[in-house]
C-alpha cells in the first residue's frame, strides 16, 4: 500500500491538500492527515509541494506502430511500455491506421493484452482507415459484443486522400452499428474519426447529427488541429452542435507547420471561443507515422508520434497558454473517460483505479506515476520496463 501525504489534489477539480491511500489497485481513502498506521505495511510518499492528478488517458495510440505510406521500410515499430508510462499515461486505446492489411485486429488485441500484462490498462478500436470496416468477427457489432477490449470503431478516415472515400450514408451506418454494439455490450460505442485536410471537413458528422437520432457523444473527430480551417470548423461544430473534438499532440513545436495549430494553443482558443471544457480531448497519435505529403499527395517523409507529447501539451496549456489546470486536465482525464464510459478512470476519488501522477506544483515535471496502484515511475525515473526493454 501507498500513502501519498500532503499533495494538492486535482480530481481533476481542485480538492486542496489531502492524503490519498492506495491499495489493491485502487484508491481506498482520501482525507486530511491520514495516519500511516491505519493500514499494514504502508509506504509513505511525500507529496509536499506537488500536485496529484489522475493518470492520463490516451484514446488514440498506434500500439502496433503505424505508417507505411513511404513503403515497408517506413512502417513504425511497436510501442514499448516505458514510452507510455514515462509521460504519465496509464490507459491507452489502441488503433490501426492507414495499413489495415499487414497490421490486423488479432495483432492489435494481442499487443493490447501484452501491455495490460505489463501493468497498464488497454482497450482497442475495431477497424482502420478503410470502409467497409475490417473487423475480427466480420461485423462491428459482433466485435463490440464478443471482444472485451473493443470499445468502438476507428480510426475511420474521412476528408483525406488516403481514405476509402465513403459516402455520408456509409459513414452514418458505421456510427449506427458502433452505437448499437455499445448499447448491447455496455460499452462506449465510440467512433474515432481520422480527419484529413480535405474541404469536406466535418460535413459527414454534421450529416449524422441532422439526419439521424445518434448523439454527438458517439463520434470523436481527431486531428482537428491539423489546419486552421479545420480547427475553426471543429470549434463551430463543438460550440453550436454540442459535438466533441480531439486535438492531436504529436507534433514538434519547433518545426510546426504554419497551418497547424499546437494542441495547447488549440485548447486555449476553443475555450476562449466558448466551447465547453467538457467537449475537448487530447490524444497523442503515439507511435503512428506523421507523414508529410506535397499538394499533389506525393509522400515526402515522416516522423513518429510520441505518447509523451500528451503530457507535454497539457502542461504547455497551463504554463504557456494560461489554461487553468483543471480545464487542461479534463482534456486528458475525465473527458476521454466519459466518452469511453470508463467510470473507474480519469478521476481521483475513493473506489477509482489507482492511476495517479504526482508532479511538481510549479513546473509540473513528473515525479511519480502509478498505474493500477503500482509505482511505475519514481523521481522521474522509469522503474517498470516492458518485457523486451
Amino acid at each position: 500500500m501507498y500513502l501519498i501525504k500532503n499533495a494538492e489534489v486535482y480530481a481533476p477539480e481542485s480538492l486542496g491538500v489531502m492524503d490519498v491511500l492506495v491499495g489493491g489497485g485502487q484508491i481506498l481513502k482520501m482525507a486530511k492527515d491520514l495516519p500511516a498506521e491505519e493500514a499494514y505495511d504502508v509506504e509513505v510518499i511525500d507529496g509536499s509541494g506537488k500536485v496529484l492528478v489522475p493518470g492520463l488517458i490516451d484514446a488514440h495510440v498506434h500500439i502496433l506502430g503505424g505508417g507505411g505510406e513511404g513503403g515497408a521500410k517506413t512502417r513504425t515499430p511497436e510501442i514499448m511500455l516505458s514510452d507510455i508510462i514515462s509521460g504519465g499515461v496509464t490507459t491507452v486505446v489502441g488503433c490501426l491506421g492507414t495499413d489495415g492489411c499487414t497490421r490486423t485486429m488479432s495483432n492489435l488485441l494481442a499487443k493490447a493484452k501484452g501491455l495490460e500484462e505489463e501493468g497498464i490498462t488497454t482497450y482497442v478500436y475495431t477497424g482502420s482507415y478503410q470502409v467497409p470496416v475490417r473487423t475480427l468477427t466480420g461485423k462491428i457489432m459482433d466485435d463490440m459484443i464478443l471482444l472485451e477490449k473493443v470499445v468502438g470503431t476507428g480510426e475511420i478516415a474521412i476528408s483525406d486522400h488516403r481514405s476509402s472515400q465513403p459516402s455520408k450514408k456509409e459513414f452514418a451506418r458505421i456510427v449506427a452499428d458502433t452505437r448499437v454494439g455499445g448499447i448491447l455490450s455496455g460499452k462506449a460505442g465510440l467512433v474515432n474519426i481520422h480527419m484529413g485536410d480535405g474541404e469536406n471537413r466535418l460535413k459527414f458528422l454534421r450529416y449524422v447529427l441532422k439526419k439521424t437520432e445518434i448523439p454527438a457523444s458517439n463520434m470523436l473527430p481527431t486531428h482537428i488541429n491539423r489546419s486552421r480551417a479545420l480547427m475553426e470548423d471543429g470549434i463551430d461544430y463543438a460550440k453550436n452542435l454540442g459535438g466533441y473534438i480531439d486535438l492531436t499532440t504529436s507534433s514538434d513545436p519547433d518545426f510546426l507547420d504554419p497551418d497547424e495549430v499546437k494542441a495547447s494553443t488549440g485548447l486555449k482558443t476553443a475555450l476562449d471561443e466558448g466551447v465547453s471544457e467538457d467537449h475537448v480531448t487530447f490524444s497523442s497519435d503515439g507511435q503512428g507515422s506523421l507523414p508529410v505529403f506535397d499538394s499533389h499527395g506525393k509522400f515526402l517523409g515522416l516522423g513518429v508520434g510520441k505518447v509523451t507529447s500528451l503530457y507535454r501539451e497539457m502542461r504547455d496549456a497551463v504554463l504557456t497558454d494560461g489554461v487553468p489546470l483543471t480545464a487542461a486536465l479534463k482534456a486528458v482525464t475525465c473527458n476521454p473517460a466519459a466518452l469511453l464510459k470508463l467510470p473507474k478512470k480519469g478521476r481521483i476519488e475513493e473506489g477509482t483505479d489507482g492511476d495517479l501522477v504526482l508532479a511538481d506544483r510549479k513546473t509540473l515535471e513528473i515525479a511519480v506515476v502509478m498505474a493500477k496502484g503500482r509505482v511505475m515511475v519514481r523521481d522521474g525515473q522509469v522503474l517498470a520496463k516492458g518485457t523486451f526493454e
